[in-house]
């Protein structure tokens, strides 16, 4: 049995006092009762819907070999029979953990953040390292105040490469998470208008992305977006973090690392990339130009840490895009087969456009049609009308034929569509079920794009259930 933590670590960095006949250690870190391992410890955080200590008898029965428990609960939770470790507050004991877990490693820790494309950049990060050494990141979306620590605590040792994604609401959030992960690399995808009802302009947005560079350890790497308008404000925020070290990546003429050529070719991108004056050819099996600029960041990220870049090119081309972000489905429709791009896990208007562009890139065949089903973008505030009514002008310029829209936001873009397209509108997901299900047919591509909260992911699996998976051909 491996362990992660020894029990005499795992004490110190949590400042627990252990209660009953502990173990010599734990197989891993949880704080879900139905994922946990036996062998686990399991941190009772109470949440905003749930209290894990309601869970603790469904962990022990789980095989948890440790509770980690409130002072406060202890009475309650005394009666069951499992070695418990008693803190003040399990939040602040995991991320003690994670402390720990950082100031143990050997590994080269990246940071990524944005306002898209940090779980794709992530998860090609993952993928492209583990062709060089051995990776650690969350299995998830993992980014918030305490996805961040359990990850950071689930850090084994022993890893060569380390990383994590940093989400955010609000401003504030990032900056503890950020000194917390002290990365060596800290990325910044994009900056654009998501959570814009908690800020008060896309500058806002930059500021609170820019926070990441705080943790940023001594003689690190700032990586940013030189085709984002706010590089200037990211780069001063940066050197005024103490980071010596700041790159740029994308199409920018001044950009260190520097998308050359994206050559789409059909579910697959051909790429020139530059990494620091070293010219590399690979290729990508995930369509569109952001995925391109997602591979670029993973490419740079990696070389920054100290990972051959031809390499992680190399390993890229076999990369798969995560369930919602941007999975494509071949799917049988009687005699014919239409195309299925799942972008149903999050959505903003820049990454509403960016799936518009892969649907007008997808092949259609016969009397096929290119049909884009939209859902809300949340989290728009008092601009959320406007910036969804503006979808109209990115749409026209596209070559969408069908528009099926679901949910209260996306009311405002039915009442004032582009011209010249067939335009539904139901309340729900639910509701446009039917709709959708009726009105695809042979030949046709189809993309499912909306905020995740508003369950459009039911039309993507109502697709796959109704119509079956046509086997592909291996790529060569």
């Amino acid at each position: 049995m491996t362990l992660l933590w020894e029990m005499g670590a795992l004490v110190e960095a949590t400042g627990g006092r252990p209660f009953g006949t502990m173990p010599q250690g734990v197989t891993g870190i949880s704080i879900d009762s139905r994922t946990l391992k036996p062998g686990e410890a399991f941190f009772a955080i109470k949440g905003e819907r749930f209290d894990g200590h309601d869970f603790a008898t469904a962990a022990m029965a789980a095989g948890a070999s440790i509770l980690v428990v409130s002072e406060g609960k202890l009475p309650a939770l005394g009666r069951l029979a499992i070695p418990k470790l008693v803190v003040p507050d399990v939040l602040g004991a995991l991320r003690g953990l994670a402390a720990g877990a950082r100031r143990r490693t050997r590994a080269k820790v990246i940071a990524v953040t944005g306002s898209a494309g940090k779980t794709t950049t992530k998860e090609m990060l993952r993928h492209a390292l583990s062709s060089v050494g051995t990776v650690h990141a969350a299995e998830q979306s993992f980014n918030n105040h305490w996805g961040v620590p359990l990850t950071l605590a689930r850090l084994p040792a022993d890893c060569d490469f380390a990383v994590f994604e940093i989400g955010m609401n609000r401003a504030g959030e990032i900056e503890p998470l950020a000194r917390l992960v002290e990365p060596h690399v800290a990325a910044i995808t994009l900056v654009a208008g998501a959570h814009l009802g908690h800020f008060n302009s896309l500058d806002e947005i930059a500021q609170a992305k820019g926070e990441i560079f705080a943790g940023v350890v001594r003689g690190g790497h700032a990586l940013i977006n030189r085709d984002d308008q706010r590089a200037r404000l990211l780069s001063r925020m940066a050197a005024e973090a103490g980071i010596k070290n700041i790159w740029g990546f994308g199409e920018h003429a001044r950009a260190q690392f520097r998308l050359v050529q994206y050559d789409p070719q059909g579910d697959w991108s051909a790429l020139n990339l530059k990494i620091a004056g070293q010219d590399l050819v690979g290729r990508v099996t995930v369509p569109g130009r952001h995925m391109a600029q997602n591979a670029l960041v993973a490419v740079a990220a990696g070389y920054l840490a100290g990972a051959d870049p031809e390499k992680l090119l190399t390993a890229l081309g076999d990369f798969s895009a995560g369930p919602g972000r941007g999975r494509r489905h071949r799917l049988r429709h009687g005699e014919g087969v239409f195309t299925l791009i799942d972008e149903s896990y999050n959505a903003n208007p820049a990454s509403m456009k960016a799936a518009l562009q892969l649907l007008d890139a997808a092949p259609v065949t016969g009397e096929g049609r290119r049909i884009a089903v939209l859902g809300d973008m949340l989290e728009l505030g008092e601009h959320s009308a406007r910036l969804h009514t503006a979808l109209a002008d990115i749409i026209a310029g596209t070559k969408t034929d069908v528009l099926l829209l679901a949910g209260a936001e996306m009311k405002a873009l039915a009442d004032r569509p582009p011209p010249n397209l067939r335009v539904e509108h139901r309340a729900s997901a639910e509701e446009l079920e039917p709709l959708l299900l009726e009105t695809v047919q042979p030949g046709d591509a189809v993309v499912v794009k909306s905020s995740k909260a508003t369950g459009f992911s039911r039309l993507v699996e109502a697709l796959l259930r109704h119509f079956p998976a046509v086997d592909e051909p291996a790529r060569s």
